[in-house]
């Protein structure tokens, strides 16, 4: 029997949780072509959600729009954002290799491409013989490529931009950024849906008013799954495949968890696959000390490639400190002086292991690191 719990991967239309209000917002933007922003930390469901609502709009629009998905994980320059968004724009608006080949023809035939065809995966990719960068002709024609092809076919797209701050790693990232702006900006047939796994970062690019992707558009700060509908969840996930689990149960693992998606559906996994029919307190407790086990070492590499005083940060947040710039706190966890705060806050941010949330209070991203720090670690 199939687990009924996904984690660490898209979650399809039957495995998908709640999120009604963001996913009629999502909607509504890519049928009527608002820009959007969605920011939230790791692992909380944002790829899920974009792929939610895609597969809801090719159901219901698939004469007239088109979906288009795009992972700049592993473009690290200019040159390769732009070979890997055309592939994904020609591609989405292909549905053979015939077309695929037409559209490149005709709207990047100047820059020299080859095409190239992979028996083993079945699929197709568009490569460049000469370098982007010496090329004569403008890089314009490549981040118009959507606005054009939605002209000529009459439909909508959708561009669905996944770590999107990647961009900020690019040579001249701010120039780099305006160009994408006041291209984007003009484009009247097309949206852009953009974001990733680095809040921090996103905050930078969208939320500041001195960069160029300010008020580009909706910004959706992605919440937390409510504990009520994760009780929902949980129980029919457990029913539907013969088992039992009661609401209060249930309710303990979204607590435990914080609410945190990812870990919600992992901690639940764990619970489902030791329980032959009924759940009980002590499977509960046997699941948990295994996720931590799971994950164990996994902690210990991270707290190894921190700093003493990092570490002391972290521990001051199990401990439930809130004013670290007090004397007291910075003595009690030899934080150093309350101006070495904001450079402990930052390196913790640039590893993803703390987030500030509104009014400046910080927890730690992993529900789990909290436990395990607390009952492994520091104990």
């Amino acid at each position: 029997m199939e687990t009924p719990f996904v984690y660490g991967k898209l979650a399809t239309l039957g495995n998908y949780t709640n999120r009604q209000k963001e996913l009629q917002l999502l909607k509504n933007n890519f049928v009527n072509l608002i820009n959007t922003t969605i920011i939230s930390p790791r692992r909380w469901g944002k790829s899920s959600l974009v792929n939610h609502v895609s597969q809801i709009i090719q159901k219901e629009h698939n004469t007239e729009i088109i979906m288009c998905h795009l992972d700049i994980f592993n473009c690290r320059t200019e040159e390769q954002f732009y070979k890997a968004y055309a592939n994904a724009i020609l591609r989405s608006t292909s549905t053979k290799w015939e077309e695929f080949v037409a559209g490149v023809k005709k709207y990047l035939g100047r820059f020299l491409p080859k095409i190239s065809f992979s028996d083993a995966t079945q699929a197709y990719e568009l490569s460049f013989g000469i370098e982007l960068k010496e090329a004569e002709l403008s890089l314009d024609e490549i981040l118009d490529l959507p606005q054009q092809i939605a002209s000529d076919t009459g439909k909508k797209i959708v561009v669905c931009i996944d770590e999107f701050q990647n961009i900020n790693e690019y040579g001249d990232s701010l120039a780099f950024q305006r160009k994408l702006r006041a291209h984007w900006q003009l484009h009247n047939k097309v949206c852009y849906c953009l974001y990733g796994s680095k809040r921090h970062l996103l905050m930078n690019i969208f939320n500041s008013y001195e960069m160029p992707f300010y008020k580009f558009g909706d910004i959706l700060f992605l919440q937390k799954i409510s504990r009520e509908d994760w009780v929902k969840f949980i129980s029919e996930r457990f029913t539907a495949t013969g088992k039992q689990i009661s609401d209060t149960l249930s309710g303990k693992i979204a607590d435990t968890m914080q609410n945190h998606p990812y870990y919600v559906q992992q901690y639940s996994q764990q619970v489902w696959l030791r329980t032959d029919v009924k759940c009980t307190e002590m499977i509960m407790e046997e699941a948990l000390e295994g996720l931590i086990d799971q994950l164990s070492l996994l902690f210990t590499n991270i707290i190894d490639s921190l700093a003493a005083r990092q570490i002391a940060f972290l521990t001051a947040i199990v401990a439930g400190e809130t004013n670290f710039s007090s004397k007291e706190v910075l003595k009690k966890y030899d934080l150093g002086t309350s101006a070495n705060i904001k450079n402990l806050k930052n390196a913790l941010l640039e590893k993803d292991l703390i987030d500030i949330l509104p009014h400046k209070t910080i927890e730690l991203q992993d529900p789990v690191l909290l436990l395990w720090l607390k009952k492994v670690y520091l104990d």
